[in-house]
């Protein structure tokens, strides 16, 4: 899947002219999971495009992106249904997604959504020192997490970026062995405590059982 340009759709083909049909209107970070749920559920009627995963290092701009794919988009299908939680747009997504007359994944960010944001609440206090993971991330840490913060060239700055930090969280959405090991390695190299949970797709299952009605 190109991201932001290629749709795929449900039934493995590129979508076109799908009058009926929905739009799932994604982080990148988010694409193997959904099309494993689509997978999963035979939701031939859904498709799914989009965005650089890389938008989060620049929370601002999401609003942008998501109204230029949904205009560009919407004339093809019924609905259209971005997912993505807040993502550190300070609740500007979400008032733009009004304006566009289009509904989005409830949450402050995936972490809270694939843990369920109503446990991911429980546990906030308590883990206010705790740094997450999800398998996305897990896999592409290098990319998205240690060189974007210049880690790779600056080490030095890891006690400054992560020193108030006492765990690693690795979010499982899968069992996959190999990505546990490369977490637990993660966390070494980060000095923080390990812990992997597996939390499956929680309300990102949840929600998308229910667009899909």
């Amino acid at each position: 899947m190109k991201m932001g340009d290629q749709i795929v759709s449900g039934n493995g083909l590129e979508a076109s002219d799908n009058n009926g049909r929905i739009l799932l209107l994604a982080c990148g970070a988010l694409a193997h999971e959904i099309l494993t749920l689509i997978k999963t559920n035979a939701w031939s009627h859904m498709d799914l495009t989009c965005l650089p995963a890389n938008l989060h290092l620049y929370p601002d701009r999401i609003p942008a992106a998501v109204e230029k794919s949904v205009l560009k988009n919407r004339a093809q299908y019924a609905e259209i249904f971005v997912v993505y939680a807040d993502c550190g747009t300070g609740g500007l997504l979400l008032k733009k997604c009004k304006e566009l007359g289009v509904k989005m994944v409830e949450g402050p960010h995936c972490y809270s959504f694939f843990e369920t944001n109503d446990t991911f609440a429980k546990l906030a206090e308590d883990e206010c020192t705790a740094f997450y993971l999800t398998d996305f991330l897990v896999r592409q840490f290098d990319a998205f997490v240690w060189k974007p913060m210049g880690l790779d060239r600056h080490p030095q700055l890891l006690e400054m970026y992560f020193g108030n930090y006492e765990k690693l969280v690795y979010q499982a959405q899968t069992n996959q062995p190999d990505l546990d090991e490369k977490a637990a390695k993660i966390a070494i190299r980060m000095g923080l405590n390990y812990e992997r949970r597996f939390t499956g797709y929680g309300d990102l299952e949840t929600t998308l059982h229910q667009v899909a009605r």
